[in-house]
């Protein structure tokens, strides 16, 4: 027996909260100081008191630590808009959305949660990690890339734009060019 189509909505309504925690915001707050202290990461998670730093690191361990921190600040809604179009790859195409949906309900009650960061290349890692509405689960198990650009470890293109097809029912028509482009 399938579930009821309300319970199929769900995932549908915690990507729309992952894409508004994404953009939106007021772009006047701060920052969170505190990466995840339960992200896995390849040897250890980063302590609860290490700065989100964005620049690249030296070693596989750091370069975990580092994108689980930019990776949930990302996410966060209390980031600035600014700060996140930097934690995004090619961040400044995305202005217009990011400012678009600044300031959405939805967006203050979504986060991620990082729990995983494997470096696949000095470039490239991947990203396990959940979506969370109002601290509860909403979009578990997910996986994403994170790309270094610029010398800063940002939220790869193509999971940022395959959540915002999520956002519209998985539909790409209406998308930005770039993510066409971003597989």
């Amino acid at each position: 027996m399938s579930p009821p189509r309300s319970l199929l909505i769900l995932p549908a309504c915690a990507a729309l909260g992952v894409a508004l925690a994404a953009c939106g915001g007021s772009g006047g707050g701060s920052a969170a100081s505190t990466p995840p202290s339960s992200a896995a990461v390849s040897s250890s998670a980063p302590p609860a008191s290490a700065p989100a730093s964005s620049s690249a690191p030296a070693s596989s361990s750091a370069a975990a630590s580092t994108i689980a921190a930019n990776w949930t600040a990302f996410f966060n809604a209390k980031t600035p808009v600014a700060k996140r179009e930097s934690l995004l790859e090619d961040g400044q195409d995305f202005d217009a959305i990011i400012k678009a949906q600044a300031g959405s309900g939805l967006a203050s009650a979504a986060s991620a949660k990082v729990t995983k960061v494997t470096v696949t290349s000095p470039a490239q890692a991947t990203v396990g990690y959940n979506i969370l509405v109002a601290g509860q689960s909403a979009l578990p198990n997910q996986s994403g890339t994170a790309v270094l650009q610029d010398g800063t470890w940002k939220v790869g293109l193509s999971s940022f734009c395959g959540l915002l097809a999520l956002e519209a029912g998985g539909k790409t028509t209406g998308l930005p060019a770039q993510c066409k482009s971003a597989g």
